[in-house]
């Protein structure tokens, strides 16, 4: 009944989302300059870089959802995985282990790199959180690391806990006037406290939808 249930969910937040851009499609083009928009309030985002002012700044609702959409899709995924099974087997290619042991490390410091790169060049948590993602399902594909079963508590505090922080300073903002309404002088602490959170939520929930399979 529960793996009904998300499907049936799952089916109907499809319909709606097919709905809402269908009715998007219909609308004029709006005669606005985004470019000069962006340009012209960059000194209020708290970040240097235009793109991580949009994401978590100027259309933050955009990515509070996406980041929900993809929670969504990983309890779609560990309700209708089968619990049991044969396991693939993994390599256990000693070349292989040493190239994952050398290559791991490297990855970690790029995933770090690129959340900090990110108020001030390209990067920040989507893409460091793909290169964390990315070691761990490198790691299992060595032998290095068997997949996971059911997340238990800190696994789950991990897996939603970008999300919550996300959500958890947005609505502090109500104080401002608007859910996500940075305050400029402490606009930058807070995109990266929320950027640091999303780093480490995306990064389990990208491994995760390798390895809860596996």
């Amino acid at each position: 009944m529960k793996r009904a249930a998300i499907i049936i969910f799952a089916a109907l937040f499809a319909f709606v989302l097919i709905v809402a851009m269908l009715e998007l499609s219909a609308l004029p083009s709006p005669k606005v300059n985004l470019p000069a928009a962006v340009a012209a309030n960059m000194a209020a985002s708290g970040v240097e870089h235009p793109v991580t002012a949009v994401l978590l700044n100027f259309r933050g609702y955009d990515t509070l959802l996406e980041i929900a959409v993809l929670l969504l899709v990983l309890l779609v995924v560990l309700a209708v995985s089968p619990r049991e099974g044969k396991a693939p087997a993994a390599s256990h290619e000693p070349v292989l282990q040493v190239l994952a042991r050398v290559a791991v490390p490297v990855m970690l410091l790029a995933a770090v790199y690129l959340l900090w790169a990110g108020a001030h060049r390209p990067g920040g948590a989507f893409q460091a959180g793909a290169v964390l993602g990315a070691a761990a399902v490198l790691l299992h594909l060595a032998g290095l690391l068997p997949g996971w079963n059911a997340p238990r508590l800190f696994m789950r505090a991990g897996l939603a806990g970008g999300f919550l922080v996300f959500l958890v300073v947005a609505s502090a903002l109500l104080a401002n006037g608007a859910l996500l309404h940075f305050p400029p002088e402490f606009a930058g602490a807070l995109i990266l406290l929320i950027e640091a959170g999303l780093t480490v939520s995306l990064g389990l929930i990208l491994a995760g939808l390798f390895l809860f399979l596996a």
